[in-house]
């Protein structure tokens, strides 16, 4: 992997994180598209650049996560969170199977967009809009919601949001609760998978994240940078994201991932 190649993948995935479109889904394409071989340093560097998309939501909602008074915050976010962690650990190796196959994932990108369609009008009346008012059962409901998206190209943002609004959330409570949400379950998939996971496992190259990335200067080039391009742009797209979603709803993020997912579906079978 080049700079430049790791500078799109940072730019894709800070842009694409926190909409409901499937930032996997996006990386992976892009890789495709871009010719780069599939390595192990490559899927631990489209993990590891999420920590400077979550860097940007601490920064964006810093009063919300430095608020110490508030500790109600914090125990819904460490109940929601528990379901990802679980179920993510138990069945990491299938997800990680699960992600070179372009077709099955370009596939659940259509069907997500479709069912983005219709989200707005199942539901009309939220009864819940702001944080404050969301229980620890309904933080819990929008955690396991939220293991939909182990599925690559589900979008973790989609699952949780859509499963924020099922329990009565309005569109930006849903949105935000998401947010809130990725900061704990990304930072857990991140620290595991740079700390903890060993890569190539079976093979004679088994190696752990943070000793790929301090292989050499290079490496850690590519970390750094990405990880800064990666929060530039997740800054950038929650605003954008939050002001859309709040005018527009959810149909112009489904049409996006039905033509999108199409338009992948043609050139991976015709490839």
């Amino acid at each position: 992997m080049d700079l430049l190649q790791a500078i799109i993948i940072a730019i894709v995935e800070g842009l694409t994180e926190y909409l409901p479109i499937s930032s996997t889904a996006h990386m992976g394409f892009t890789a495709a598209l871009l010719g780069m071989e599939e390595s192990e340093f490559l899927k631990m560097f489209q993990v590891s650049i999420q920590f400077g998309a979550i860097l940007s939501i601490v920064i964006l909602y810093w009063r919300k996560f430095f608020d110490f008074s508030n500790l109600n915050f914090y125990y819904k976010l460490a109940f929601a969170v528990i379901p990802a962690l679980g179920l993510g650990y138990l069945l990491d190796d299938k997800i990680e199977a699960v992600l070179g196959n372009q077709i099955a994932i370009s596939t659940v990108l259509v069907l997500g967009g479709i069912v983005l369609l219709f989200v707005d009008r199942w539901f009309k009346s939220p009864k819940i809009h702001n944080e404050k008012e969301i229980t620890f059962k309904t933080a819990i409901t929008i955690g396991f919601w939220q293991c939909l998206a182990m599925m690559p190209g589900t979008s973790r943002s989609a699952a949780s949001i859509i499963g924020g609004m099922t329990q009565g959330l309005s569109r930006k409570a849903a949105a935000e609760f998401s947010f809130f949400l990725a900061v704990p379950t990304m930072l857990a998939v991140t620290v595991y998978s740079i700390f903890v996971k060993t890569w190539g496992k079976g093979t004679a190259t088994e190696i752990k994240g943070y000793e790929m990335i301090l292989q050499d200067d290079h490496h850690i080039m590519l970390f750094i940078i990405g990880n800064i391009v990666a929060f530039i742009t997740a800054l950038i797209a929650v605003k954008t994201f939050i002001a859309v979603l709040t005018k527009y709803g959810f149909k112009f993020w489904g049409w996006y991932r039905i033509v999108i997912g199409i338009g992948l579906l043609i050139y991976f079978y015709t490839k």
